[in-house]
């Protein structure tokens, strides 16, 4: 369960898509690999220091959306 008012993932254009990751992805090392909630994988060091252009040139992971949408 979460707690209100804490950020549980976070949105982050990584190669492939913009696609919504645990919170905890974002504090793993750079070498390890993290999973999405639609369980596509992207290098750790890949959530760190994406620019604006990045956001706009990658589409959201629809797969992503609606596992969070369907969360309570």
């Amino acid at each position: 369960m979460s707690t209100p008012g804490y950020l549980t993932y976070v949105w982050r254009p990584v190669t492939g898509g913009r696609h919504a990751f645990p919170i905890a992805a974002t504090k793993s090392p750079p070498e390890d690999t993290v999973e999405a909630y639609c369980g596509a994988e992207a290098e750790a060091s890949e959530l760190h220091d994406r620019s604006e252009v990045d956001w706009v040139r990658e589409q959201t992971c629809m797969d992503c959306w609606r596992v969070l949408a369907a969360q309570p």
